[in-house]
């Protein structure tokens, strides 16, 4: 079984030069947008149709936005608008995961050498370091190294 590197970034307080420097530099294949909405005025260089076209400039990195590794609005509006507790978030979060079933859903292929995008600076109270967690318990083979 060959190992899955997969890497994980947010975009907020980073500048572009930040942001696509560490992408970059860690030898991303592909920015995998976990993003429930992906096209925010908050998102400045990191909205959809401005990331695909950047990183497909800066470093001939590909983009796909996969909805299905993001929360749902309610879970997402809890959290954070509501300043929600994070373990009941965390665990909210990994049961959508295990109902979806991405562990059959997404395709490996996708994950290696893929980066994970969130707006989260770091990745401890972020769903993006869930999923790589909660795929690495059940594929076994998941590298993972946050880019922050």
């Amino acid at each position: 079984m060959n190992t899955i590197h997969l890497f994980t970034i947010g975009f907020t307080k980073k500048n572009a030069e930040q942001f696509f420097g560490r992408i970059k530099a860690a030898g991303v294949k592909r920015v995998v947008d976990v993003r429930l909405n992906n096209t925010s005025q908050l998102a400045g260089f990191a909205k959809k149709e401005d990331l695909a076209y950047l990183l497909k400039a800066v470093g001939g990195i590909d983009y796909v936005h996969l909805p299905e590794l993001a929360p749902t609005k309610d879970m997402l509006d809890e959290y954070k608008k509501n300043k929600g507790d994070w373990s009941v978030y965390e665990n909210k979060f990994l049961g959508l995961m295990r109902e979806r079933q991405i562990e059959k859903t997404v395709p490996k292929e996708i994950l290696d050498g893929g980066c994970l995008l969130c707006s989260e600076d770091k990745p401890h109270h972020c769903h993006r370091r869930l999923v790589a967690e909660y795929l690495q318990e059940k594929w076994h083979n998941i590298e993972t190294k946050h880019l922050v």
